[in-house]
């Protein structure tokens, strides 16, 4: 994925892409932090932990283009569309609705999760499954749904 980035970015700032050259910027600043926050813990990055990164950069960006659209300022929001579509070029294909649907409902299976109070254990197995690949936000929401009734 790094080897991937540092091509790209070389790639984009060749053919003059400012927009992708800001993007990947970002990303690799967003690893680097990342990675001296993990060598303080004693720890190295994964995979699983670069796409995690790649998606609250992308949950950031989407709420700042929230507030941008709200409050009319198409600049700013179209610098943020821009970003995200960059930043989700490299994340696997997100599951569609059906799709998170059936794996929440395999993993309520197979954590034997009966009630509410098991939520936390049927969030955590569809992380380890599906990180970069489902928005966590509306996977919680299936879960308590799925466990409320």
């Amino acid at each position: 994925m790094r080897e991937k980035l540092t091509t790209d970015l070389k790639e984009a700032m060749k053919a003059g892409n400012r927009q992708k050259v800001d993007a990947l910027r970002l990303i690799n600043a967003a690893l680097k932090d990342k990675d001296i926050e993990a060598r303080g813990a004693g720890k190295s990055l994964t995979e699983e932990d670069i796409l995690a990164l790649l998606q609250k950069m992308i949950k950031s960006r989407q709420e700042s283009l929230d507030i941008y659209e709200k409050n009319n300022r198409p600049d700013l929001a179209e610098k943020e569309r821009g970003e995200i579509a960059v930043i989700s070029g490299y994340l696997p294909t997100q599951l569609d609705e059906a799709e998170a649907a059936e794996a929440v409902k395999a993993a309520i299976a197979e954590t034997g999760a009966a009630s509410i109070k098991d939520m936390g254990k049927v969030v955590a197995a569809l992380k380890a499954k599906y990180t970069g690949r489902m928005d966590f936000a509306k996977a919680s929401a299936l879960v308590k749904a799925a466990l409320s009734g």
